[in-house]
């Protein structure tokens, strides 16, 4: 570790839990997350559809989430001060708009003629009931020629499709309530969960040749559609793995008994031959033809999408990369691919992102940690704050009553006046940058 390491934080908030996640991005780039503590939601239904109901629960369990990783010697004492935020539900959605701007002629496009263009598209009028979170770039046409590339291109105008991300107004005033006000914590900026999955889990071929994005949760079920090198769509259906566990409670099963068995020996698929089992005295025939009827239509509304997105299923080679605690029940995968006939593959956490907690899976952490990278690599937020200086663990001298001793590194004693004048100028160095209060994140 160096003294350019820099530490972030996340936090995704989802109607099945709530999970925190510390990382360290060291000088070259390189994402360590080396922290991670999650909450369960266990019915009482604080989150609905992405949109937080109970701020005082909710809040509660954040706030335990940041003691629980303040306390692992990963963070060396340090304090989580602010969090990059994911933005997830049943209202996110995309609504396409298309701006231009009228140049001079021979004008060279510059970042600042795309950042205006960007503007314009954020200010477009949309349904009232709504709030712009972000406007992704589809297509640029600068003169006659069409590219997603157009800085550098001389012309004498420039039009662009976005994709405008809108959610509901409550979605980031309700977590803002739970973590600025009631936690005192920073909003780093607010994240998209998709687009932050799609950024980290997506390959370059991938989103160049067309695939689509999958991400089957407890409530809701988000789908991102790529093409050409761009997002070319994005919905949000109001149905994930929960709707199967509440179907399945409809026999007399008690909704913590039809999870556990939805997981234990449901299928996605019919049986060839119906199982003549009971379970608790319930036909286990029942319990399937349950599973598979919503599996079927969660499946069918996802295969959907591209026919809304005005593509055909030969437009997407790159095939269904899924994620979500969703797509774990058994056959889910293969049902997909059967409907869809097309090549389908779990996302995974790449392997440049190293995770030093061995008790979480990558499909447990996806999300998360696909916040912490877009927080590492589109920004330059810091999210803990270093220890006084005097909390820290110094040598060369005798130790005082009480004090730890400290065991001496090898290699010959250090003079502690010139190890604590550094330290406290590589500190002074680490906070002299300015701070930018915004909450978007760029």
């Amino acid at each position: 570790m160096t003294t350019s390491d820099r530490y972030i934080a996340a936090i995704e908030i989802s109607s099945s839990k709530i999970i925190g996640a510390v990382g360290r991005i060291s000088s070259d780039g390189e994402l360590n997350v080396i922290a991670l503590e999650q909450e369960q939601q266990k019915g009482e239904e604080a989150v609905r559809y992405g949109i937080i109901h109970n701020l005082e629960e909710t809040s509660m369990r954040i706030a335990r989430i940041i003691a629980n990783l303040e306390r692992k010697p990963e963070l060396g004492h340090r304090k989580i001060k602010g969090a990059f935020v994911g933005l997830s539900g049943r209202s996110v959605k995309s609504i396409p708009t298309n701006v231009s701007i009228n140049l001079a002629r021979d004008t060279e496009i510059t970042t600042e003629i795309l950042n205006r263009l960007k503007g314009d598209a954020l200010r477009t009028a949309i349904d009232p009931s709504l709030e712009i979170v972000d406007a992704v770039p589809r297509t640029y046409r600068v003169g006659n020629t069409d590219t997603i590339s157009p800085k550098g291109i001389v012309g004498n105008s420039i039009s662009a499709t976005f994709d405008l991300i809108v959610c509901r107004p409550e979605l980031k005033r309700n977590i803002t309530r739970t973590i600025v006000e009631k936690l005192n914590l920073r909003i780093e900026g607010f994240i998209v969960t998709a687009l932050a999955a799609a950024h980290l889990i997506l390959t370059p071929d991938e989103k160049r040749l067309g695939c689509m994005l999958v991400d089957m949760g407890a409530e809701t079920t988000t789908v991102t559609i790529h093409k050409n090198g761009c997002m070319r769509y994005f919905a949000t259906i109001p149905m994930g793995g929960r709707n199967i566990t509440r179907d399945i409670t409809s026999l007399n099963m008690l909704e913590e008994k039809a999870e556990e068995t939805k997981i234990t020996s449901g299928n996605a698929i019919a049986p060839d031959i119906p199982s003549t089992l009971n379970i608790n005295g319930i036909k286990h025939s029942d319990i399937s033809n349950l599973i598979v009827a919503r599996a079927e239509e969660i499946v069918a509304n996802v295969v959907e999408q591209i026919e809304y997105a005005g593509l055909k299923e030969n437009d997407l080679p790159g095939g269904i990369i899924v994620i979500g605690g969703g797509s774990r029940l058994n056959g889910m995968i293969d049902l997909l691919a059967a409907q869809s006939n097309l090549p389908v593959r779990r996302g995974q956490v790449p392997a440049y992102v190293v995770i030093n907690d061995t008790h979480y899976t990558s499909a447990d952490i996806i999300q998360v940690v696909s916040l912490l990278y877009a927080g590492a690599t589109l920004s330059d937020r810091v999210c803990l704050e270093e220890p006084p200086s005097d909390e820290l663990p110094t040598m060369g001298r005798p130790n005082e009553p009480g004090e730890i001793p400290v065991e001496r590194p090898r290699g010959g004693d250090k003079k502690p006046s010139r190890f604590i004048s550094g330290l406290k100028k590589r500190l002074s160095n680490l906070w002299t940058a300015p701070t930018d209060d915004s909450d978007e994140l760029d």
